[in-house]
C-alpha cells in the first residue's frame, strides 16, 4: 500500500513537472532553425551520481569528468565518433623532427567565461598545477611519459611548445583529457597549497571559471546541476552560427536507473546517464516505434564491470583470513563463475563473454587467444583446496584452514541494477563451490571513500576511460597508478610480475612502431591473465537511447556517451524553445 501511494505521488510529481516544463517552453518566440533543428531550449538530462569537486584535476568521478567537458575546453579534442584529432584550444600544431616537441598556436582573442582574456599563461599554469606534488592529481600519471613530466613553455602570449621526454606512442591524443584552467582563478590557491580545496562542490557555481561551452549556473546538491550557455565561447558551426546551440542543459541527480529510465519513456527528459539496459529494450524499441525516442548502437563496451580483492601489503580484510590474497582464490572464482549465464541472465544475450580488461570494442589492442577459464566448478574446488579451502563437515559450506567459513563480502554499487544483479549470481555460482559471499550495496561515494581507505575485501565496479589506447590508462596498468585496483599507489612494484608489466608498458609507450607496440602490450595481456589481479566476466554491446527531439548527437562508447560533443546538441519539434 506505502508503495502505490509512492508510485502515485512520484507521477504526479512527474505530471506537474512536465506540465510545467511543456509550458515553460511553448513560450519561446526567439528561436532560429540550424539543419532542422531549433536552437535554443532546455535539454534535460539525468545522472548516477553528483560531483565531489568542480575542479577536474582534483576529482576522477564521472560526474566530475562531465562538469569538466560542459564547462571547460583542451588543447585538443579527440571526436568520439570518428577517433581524429581536432582543434580546441590550439588552432593549428606542428612537430620536431624527432616527434618530441609539439608547436601549438592557441586561438587568438578569445575570453574566459568572466571576460578574462585566454593566453599561453594559462596552459602554463595548468600543468604547474596538475604536476604539484602538493595537489596529488590523479590526473598527472596519465599526462606523464614514463613517470616523467611534461616541458611546457611559452613562445608568446598565443604560442607554447610541449616537450615529451621521450617518443610517446598515443601523441597528443593525450591533451584531450585535460581541461586549460584559469590563472586568474587559482593561481592564490595553488600558491597556498590549497588548489585541492578550490572549485569544491560547495563552491558558489558563479565562481567556476572556464573556456566550455557551458557555465555553471546552480548547483543543488542531491538534486540537479543547471548549465547555461557561456556567451563568450567563440565556437561557431559551419554557418557561421555562434555555439552551443542549446540555452541550458539541466543534469538531475537520480542515482536509480528505473527512476532515469521512467523518465525517458514519459518524454520528460532527453537523455538518461548510461547505456540502456537490456531489459529495458523491448520497451524503448516501443518507444521508437511511436517516435518518443531513438536508439543507437555505439559498440561494445571498453569499460566493462570488474572484480578485484585488496591486495594491498597488510590489508586489514587478510590478517586472519590471509587466502583472500591468494592466486588461487582468483583463479577458482574465474573457473567458478559461468560467464555465459551473465551475459544471458543480466545482458539478455546483449554481450560477450571476456576474460580480461581489454574487449572486443578496444579493436586492435583486443586479443581473442587470451587463455579462457570456461565454466568448470570442480577445478575451482581443487584450486580452493590447494589454499586449505574445503567442505570439512559436508554442510555444503567451505571452510579455511583455521576451521572458519570461507566468507568475504563484495561491496558494490548500489541502485546499479547490472552490477547488483551480477553480484546476486555471483555470490550463487559460488556458493555452489563452497564460498560464502555477502553482497554489500553503496552509493559511489561510498564505495571510493572505502576504496581509497582500503576498507574493503572485494570491489565490483568500473573505471570510465577515455581512449582504447592502453598507453592512455597507465594509471590502471602502472604498479604506481591510482586505479591499479588490487594495490594502487605503489612506490615500488610489490611483485616481479607487475615490474615486468610497467617494463613492457613503458617499452610499448615510447615507440611509435604500431606493430611493436601491440607486440608489446600482448604480452601485458598475458602477464595480468596469468596472475588475474582483477577478473573480467562480460562486455555488454552499448545502446543510446534518446529523446527523438534531440539533434547532433553522436553516441559513444566513452563517457559522457552523448554530452561529449554538447556544444552542437540541438532540440527540435514545438518545444525546442526556452
Amino acid at each position: 500500500m506505502k508503495s502505490s501511494r509512492l508510485l502515485a505521488l512520484a507521477l504526479v510529481v512527474v505530471a506537474i513537472s512536465a506540465g510545467l516544463y511543456w509550458a515553460r517552453t511553448a513560450r519561446s518566440t526567439d528561436r532560429f532553425v540550424s539543419r532542422g533543428a531549433e536552437v535554443g531550449g532546455r535539454l534535460l538530462a539525468s545522472y548516477s551520481s553528483e560531483p565531489k569537486s568542480f575542479n577536474r584535476l582534483v576529482s576522477t568521478l564521472g560526474a566530475d569528468e562531465l562538469i569538466s567537458r560542459l564547462t571547460q575546453t583542451t588543447l585538443v579534442r579527440v571526436n568520439r565518433a570518428s577517433g581524429e584529432v581536432e582543434p580546441r584550444l590550439a588552432r593549428e600544431w606542428s612537430s620536431s623532427a624527432d616527434g618530441l616537441t609539439w608547436t601549438f598556436k592557441l586561438q587568438e582573442g578569445i575570453t574566459f567565461s568572466d571576460g578574462t582574456a585566454f593566453t599561453s599563461s594559462d596552459v602554463l599554469f595548468t600543468f604547474a598545477a596538475l604536476y604539484d606534488p602538493r595537489v596529488k592529481s590523479g590526473m598527472a600519471p596519465t599526462l606523464s611519459v614514463n613517470g616523467q613530466p611534461l616541458e611546457v613553455k611559452a613562445l608568446d602570449a598565443h604560442t607554447v611548445t610541449i616537450k615529451f621526454p621521450s617518443v610517446f606512442g598515443p601523441g597528443i591524443t593525450l591533451f584531450d583529457t585535460l581541461p586549460i584552467l584559469p590563472k586568474h582563478k587559482l593561481q592564490a590557491a595553488l600558491d597556498a597549497g590549497t588548489f585541492r580545496d578550490a572549485w569544491s562542490a560547495t563552491t558558489a557555481p558563479s565562481s567556476v571559471t572556464g573556456l566550455g561551452p557551458f557555465v555553471l549556473k546552480s548547483y543543488s546538491p542531491g538534486q540537479s546541476l543547471l548549465f547555461e550557455r557561456n556567451r563568450r565561447f567563440w565556437r561557431r558551426d559551419d554557418q557561421g552560427r555562434t555555439l552551443p546551440y542549446l540555452d541550458e542543459i539541466q543534469i538531475d541527480i537520480i542515482p536509480d536507473m528505473s527512476a532515469q529510465v521512467l523518465r525517458l519513456e514519459s518524454g520528460t527528459a532527453d537523455l538518461i546517464s548510461d547505456s540502456i539496459r537490456p531489459e529495458d529494450l523491448a520497451a524503448f524499441r516501443k518507444q521508437e516505434a511511436n517516435g518518443v525516442v531513438k536508439l543507437a548502437e555505439a559498440g561494445i563496451s571498453i569499460d566493462p564491470n570488474v572484480l578485484w580483492f585488496n591486495l594491498r601489503p597488510g590489508a586489514p580484510a587478510a590478517n586472519d583470513r590471509p587466502w583472500l590474497q591468494d592466486e588461487a582464490l582468483r583463479h577458482a572464482i574465474s573457473y567458478a563463475v559461468n560467464r555465459q549465464t551473465i551475459v544471458d541472465t543480466v545482458y539478455l544475450g546483449a554481450a560477450v563473454p571476456i576474460f580480461g580488461p581489454v574487449t572486443p570494442g578496444h579493436g586492435e589492442w583486443y586479443l581473442p587467444d587470451l587463455p579462457q577459464t570456461k565454466h568448470d566448478p570442480e577445478r575451482a574446488r581443487t584450486l580452493l583446496r590447494s589454499i586449505g579451502i574445503s567442505d570439512r563437515n559436508g554442510d555444503g559450506v567451505s571452510e579455511d584452514a583455521a576451521g572458519k567459513p570461507a566468507r568475504f563480502s563484495i561491496l558494490t554499487q548500489k541502485g546499479s541494477t547490472q552490477r547488483e544483479r551480477i553480484a546476486a549470481i555471483l555470490k550463487e555460482q559460488l556458493r555452489i563451490v563452497g564460498l560464502t559471499v555477502d553482497v554489500v550495496a553503496a552509493d559511489p561515494g561510498s564505495l571510493f571513500a572505502r576504496f581509497q581507505k582500503g576498507d574493503y575485501d572485494s570491489i565490483l565496479f568500473y573505471a570510465p576511460v577515455d581512449s582504447v589506447d592502453p598507453a592512455r590508462t597507465p594509471e590502471f596498468w602502472m604498479s604506481a597508478g591510482p586505479f591499479h585496483f588490487w594495490n594502487p599507489n605503489q612506490p615500488r612494484p610489490a611483485t616481479d610480475w607487475e615490474a615486468t608489466i610497467d617494463d613492457l608498458m613503458r617499452q610499448m609507450t615510447t615507440t611509435l612502431d604500431r606493430a611493436k607496440r601491440r607486440q608489446l602490450f600482448e604480452q601485458v595481456q598475458r602477464l595480468l591473465s596469468a596472475h588475474l589481479p582483477v577478473l573480467h566476466f562480460a562486455a555488454p554491446k552499448v545502446t543510446i537511447a534518446m529523446s527523438a527531439r534531440l539533434r547532433g548527437a553522436m553516441p559513444s562508447v566513452f563517457d559522457p556517451p552523448v554530452l561529449w560533443n554538447a556544444e552542437v546538441l540541438s532540440l527540435s519539434g514545438p518545444h525546442g524553445g526556452k
